[in-house]
């Protein structure tokens, strides 16, 4: 392709073309002279030329049978504008789908032209739908910062609880609504979870580029299938392009704490039956928008930030909302089920009043449902569990209506007396977790388990209190430094870590830092094997070497990759014990004397590390006194984390009553 002698490619994306992973693509740069010279980046993110790398990748036997795809992308990402590359993959997709179409958007530069007709050639060759969808998953990846998309399985889910939940009419010729629609996932999702029925979708996004993309990806989910759909590029709440339609269902991610959302010119709005929202509340304008839309009985489901629940300000609008039944349910998400990952969102279940009185017996309380438990903290695995998630939310859901029907374990039917106080607060925690009030066959496991960690304790108290230290002349001390140049330990220092422009991969591994040790000692995340990184297995000694988390341990586990300031011994076990060398060096005088400056931010030379010199037969006996050690301070951590835990749990008891005089 000469038409891309120009556009940079980086040693990831060389790695997505040839099929390989990115430390096959540094061995190249590095045993061959004839690969192509960087033309731009860095020494650590170098960039290359498309076309060069191509020639090089075609000559040398590099290039795998891996279509045309992955040369197109670096074009699109080469156009610098996130709007422009979107409208591009967007009209594309269109002449993907319609191959007679000859004449690309005007609103789209020449060069681009030229591209979107290669890329709609390429389509139709490998698949249209499938060269779409690779190519959308691409711009979104690559401009993820700006962009906020709600993941697949959370569309599915919002979805069915929408679909579980309205009442409006028979389940033909539905209508949704999503006034936010992004690129479509919302929309896309309830057209496949909806079956082969008729179906109309109704969508509206500001943003020009995410309205195409939408409108492109709802044109391949509904190709063969009875659903119109129509996809207006407008802002929903300053000029709704959908004004008195209705729908059977409607769903929507809106944006987050925009204050500029129109409150002065829609001050007088006749949607806002539940009240103006403050202009710190824009979130409740989209709720009162979705009520507009919907049919008697129809159900809306929004994903909201958890201070929509308990925010002082919109306090009189949720008041509202559950007084006239309006705000169903709330269900509280676990971290990083959607941007932004490290807070718990909500989903809110909303429902229109059914067109009869005498439908329905008047609402008199509402769902609490807290689905944080179903994260996966520490694992490697992206998101919560979102199989067992879906299961218990679309089974705490499923009798919303039926106040008779007890809800399952961490949900809570609350009356609207307890909901409707001063503070209005409908934060899920905040009424389950009265429920987890231990019971008090609960309580004696408890005690239990804390006389058992006792006993440990007290069995670790004899054997340490027996250790018998004789006054004898000091020992000889050797450096870490000395014991590396006599070769009896190699010592590595961590890296930061490469940013990877791919998605995890099955052999990525753990990447620990110094976070990670401050606060429960978990990575938590992962970087590619076989890149350029210091990599611990088991047997291997691991120093942090931090003031304020020095430490040092012996690793046990998964081959684990070390970040900043962290540094990996190998030992040769023929002259020195691992555990005898982790024993001697965490000593806390020894990490004192080793450090740099008196601060805790300061560091510690880890050369300078104190390690007695014993024979080889000698260094099992003090190994075997720091395993004591090591397991009495495990004892120790633990006894104190179940007694306070009992401590709470019996004050929180006695606090409630019932105490047998």
């Amino acid at each position: 392709m000469s038409t891309h002698s120009a556009v940079p490619v980086s040693l990831a994306e060389i790695a997505r073309i040839a099929g390989v992973g990115r430390a096959a693509v540094s061995n190249w740069r590095r045993r061959h002279d004839s690969f192509p010279s960087r033309i731009g980046g860095t020494d650590v993110s170098p960039q290359f030329s498309l076309a060069e790398v191509e020639r090089w990748l075609k000559e040398n036997g590099k290039l795998k049978d891996i279509g045309g795809r992955e040369f197109l992308w670096p074009r699109f990402e080469a156009l610098g504008s996130r709007d422009e590359s979107g409208l591009a993959i967007a009209e594309a997709a269109r002449r993907m789908r319609s191959p007679r179409t000859r004449t690309p958007s005007p609103a789209l530069p020449a060069d681009v032209r030229q591209l979107v007709g290669e890329a709609a050639a390429l389509g139709r060759v490998e698949g249209p739908r499938e060269t779409f969808e690779f190519l959308l998953q691409r711009w979104l990846e690559t401009h993820v910062r700006q962009l906020s998309t709600t993941p697949t399985p959370l569309a599915a889910l919002m979805t069915r609880i929408a679909l579980d939940a309205c009442t409006s009419g028979p389940r033909e010729n539905l209508t949704v609504f999503d006034p936010a629609c992004g690129t479509g996932h919302l929309a896309a999702a309830t057209c496949q979870e909806y079956g082969s029925s008729p179906l109309t979708v109704l969508g509206c996004e500001r943003d020009p580029a995410l309205a195409a993309l939408a409108a492109a990806r709802l044109d391949f989910v509904t190709q063969d299938r009875d659903v119109r759909t129509e996809i207006a590029t407008a802002d929903a709440l300053r000029d709704d392009p959908f004004a008195g339609a209705q729908a059977d269902i409607a769903l929507c991610n809106p944006p987050f704490n925009e204050r500029d959302w129109g409150y002065e010119e829609l001050a007088t709005d006749q949607r806002w039956t539940h009240g103006l929202p403050p202009r710190t509340e824009p979130e409740l304008a989209w709720v009162q928008h979705l009520l507009s839309h919907l049919k008697p009985g129809g159900a809306a489901v929004v994903l909201l930030p958890p201070a929509v629940a308990s925010r002082r300000a919109g306090r009189r609008i949720r008041g509202s909302l559950l007084r006239t039944g309006a705000l169903r349910a709330v269900v509280a998400l676990p971290p990083g089920s959607a941007q932004p990952h490290s807070v718990s969102l909500q989903l809110w279940v909303l429902k229109a009043a059914p067109d009869s009185p005498s439908a329905a017996a008047p609402v008199q309380d509402a769902l609490m449902v807290d689905a944080t438990g179903f994260g996966r903290p520490g694992t490697r695995e992206p998101g919560p569990d979102w199989e067992a998630l879906s299961a218990f939310v679309l089974s705490a859901l499923a009798d919303i209506d039926h106040p008779d029907v007890e809800p399952p374990e961490n949900a809570v039917r609350v009356p609207l007396l307890d909901l409707l106080d001063d503070e209005v607060d409908v934060t899920p925690g905040r009424y389950t977790a009265s429920r987890a009030e231990p019971s008090g066959m609960e309580l004696a496991t408890t005690w239990k388990e804390l006389g058992s960690l006792l006993t440990g304790l007290t069995g670790h108290v004899q054997q340490l209190s027996g250790l018998d230290f004789e006054t004898q002349a000091p020992q000889t001390i050797a450096t870490v430094g000395d014991l590396v140049k006599a070769g009896a330990l190699t010592l590595r220092a961590g890296q930061q870590p490469v940013r990877s422009e791919s998605s995890p991969g099955d052999t990525d591994v753990p990447l620990l830092t110094v976070a990670d040790l401050l606060m429960d000692g978990t990575p938590g995340a992962t970087v590619p094997a076989g890149t350029a990184q210091t990599v611990v297995e088991a047997g291997d000694v691991v120093i942090a070497g931090v003031v304020r988390a020095f430490r040092a341990w012996v690793h046990q586990g998964p081959p684990t990759a070390l970040g900043p300031q962290l540094y990996a011994l190998r030992v040769d076990p023929e002259k020195v014990d691992a555990h005898f060398l982790a024993g001697c060096l965490r000593a806390p005088a020894n990490g004192r004397q080793a450090g740099t400056h008196a601060s805790s931010s300061s560091r510690v030379d880890i050369r300078r590390l104190h390690v007695l010199q014993l024979p080889l037969e000698e260094q099992a006996t003090y190994a075997e006194a720091f395993r004591r050690l090591r397991d009495f301070e495990a004892l120790l951590d633990r006894a104190s984390a179940v007694g306070k835990g009992l401590a709470d749990d019996v004050s929180d008891r006695l606090a409630a009553g019932g105490l047998t005089p």
